[in-house]
């Protein structure tokens, strides 16, 4: 058991009751058996009768709408408001569990009370509800306990915090057996949401987790002023701008009292493969109590992977990065057509077709990366950066490296050829530039070079992950081997370059 998570069980054994003292922990003051938290919230913001409660939550689910994602749900953004007020809207964001039940749960929560460094893990058993006892996912709980530095054991962000709890009922009707990983956050700088969201991606993808927000918007003000605020959050949520929200929130445009939570869950979403965002309902207390003089917004939304398909396989570069170097659609297919018969090929043992006769813009000379993905999990990526052949040759050549000579994938096998997807980014020349604020996420690409090491990443990497400017040079670096804060030394070559993704 790590320092921190240790100290926080101590000082909660400091003023648990002596009974309860003697059976959770041994002679060494170490847990000795597990110890489920009792809801501090039954009885006030949702009732503490099970039928009772249980009737209230079929009934919200009842009333709320379905929405078609057409798509892999990732996250849900929801209100944490006494039922009365918010079930009502947190049902659109849980009707979507009622066909897609999850077994693992991570949920994200502001502290309201309770001020501390990063966020708070409760460690010590399960959460109790009128409706049972919700017990912890005890493998991302110790993944995550191998991380002090961003979460520990705080006993105070317990006490009498709402916004983690609420969300259990919901839960607990439409997947009755899932397991908890519970995250009260005491820190919502941007910077720790990014932390947090990348050690969020790591643990949980490819595990079936389902993320949770837990955050009201705007809180006591006049109905119109609520809801003109609140519309700024909605429309940077159904944008999937994170930057976007991060700024109005901190500008104090808008209001959220989960504000970190939603950005949180949002970065990680992103990079466990959501690409899509959907506000399913907005209401505010006023909507119920009919009292617009002072109210609290309430919004629910979807985190989503929704990617256009062909032949089953995720289509990328849809045109949200890069530029249009003006190849026509027969031309990017003469292309496409050429990596894949390069690729099978060489698998296959078989010569090379004919090729037809080349348009003069693919006889140009330009730099082109080749990136192979299987479902959404990239599989080979390689390229040249300057143009050295003509664009034909390079991405025929950049095909096969992409297959067979990356190191860090095994070769291609002849039965992985009909599921992968090919995607071809064409390069403009590289220019260095002096000034960071030169770079456009979504246009740029970037390519950072400090002595002998050099890295290189394309511009939708940086689109793909939610990245801002600052967070694109420190991953170029990281890419290239150099600490994250190099591209600031005197001594390092900052280029951008732009590319056709097709």
């Amino acid at each position: 058991m790590d320092a921190d998570f240790l100290k926080g069980i101590q000082r909660w054994r400091r003023g648990a009751p002596p009974s309860m003292q003697a059976s959770i922990f041994d002679g060494e003051g170490l847990m000795s058996e597990e110890t489920i938290k009792e809801s501090v919230i039954a009885g006030s913001w949702y009732s503490d009768q099970p039928d009772v409660l249980k009737d209230d939550v079929e009934g919200y689910l009842v009333r709320a709408k379905t929405a078609d994602l057409g798509g892999e749900l990732i996250g849900l953004i929801v209100p944490h408001a006494g039922y009365a007020y918010s079930g009502g809207v947190a049902a659109y964001a849980y009707r979507m569990l009622q066909d897609r039940p999850f077994a693992r749960v991570l949920i994200l929560a502001p502290s309201h009370r309770a001020h501390f460094r990063g966020s708070s893990m409760y460690p010590l058993g399960g959460y109790r509800t009128p409706l049972g006892v919700v017990s912890l996912d005890r493998e991302i709980v110790e993944a995550f306990r191998g991380r002090p530095s961003l979460i520990g054991y705080h006993p105070e962000a317990e006490s009498g915090e709402h916004s983690l709890e609420i969300q259990l009922p919901f839960l607990q009707v439409l997947s009755r057996d899932f397991l908890l990983t519970p995250i009260v956050m005491g820190d919502q700088s941007l910077d720790y949401c990014r932390r947090l969201a990348e050690a969020i991606a790591e643990i949980c993808t490819d595990k079936g987790v389902l993320l949770i927000a837990s955050s009201d918007l705007s809180h006591f003000h006049p109905y119109g002023e609520a809801r003109r605020m609140d519309e700024v959050v909605m429309a940077r949520v159904a944008e999937y701008d994170v930057e976007g929200l991060a700024n109005a929130l901190r500008k104090g445009e808008c209001e959220a009292c989960g504000g970190g939570p939603m950005l949180a869950a949002m970065l990680a979403a992103r990079a466990m493969g959501a690409n899509k965002s959907k506000v399913l309902h907005y209401a505010n207390s006023g909507d119920v109590t009919g009292d617009e003089r002072s109210v609290v917004g309430y919004m629910a939304a979807a985190l989503y992977a929704n990617p256009s398909k062909a032949g089953g396989a995720f289509v990328r570069g849809s045109g949200k990065a890069g530029i249009d170097l003006g190849l026509t659609g027969e031309e990017k297919e003469t292309l496409r057509s050429i990596a894949l018969a390069a690729i099978r090929c060489k698998c296959l043992g078989e010569a090379m077709p004919v090729l037809p006769l080349m348009s003069p813009r693919l006889e140009e000379r330009r730099g082109a990366f080749v990136c192979l993905h299987k479902g959404r999990d990239l599989r080979g990526c390689i390229g040249m950066i300057e143009g050295l052949k003509p664009l034909h040759e390079t991405v025929k050549e950049m095909a096969v490296q992409a297959a067979f000579g990356d190191p860090r994938f095994s070769a291609l096998a002849r039965d992985e050829l009909d599921e992968i997807d090919i995607e071809i980014s064409v390069l403009t020349p590289l220019e260095r530039i002096d000034d960071p604020s030169q770079i456009a996420i979504g246009k740029h690409g970037l390519y950072i070079r400090k002595k002998r090491s050099s890295g290189l990443l394309l511009p939708q990497v940086a689109t793909e992950q939610g990245w801002d400017r600052i967070q694109f040079l420190e991953w170029t670096c990281h890419k290239a081997g150099l600490p994250r804060k190099a591209w600031t030394d005197a001594d390092a070559e900052i280029y951008v370059f732009s590319a056709d993704i097709f």
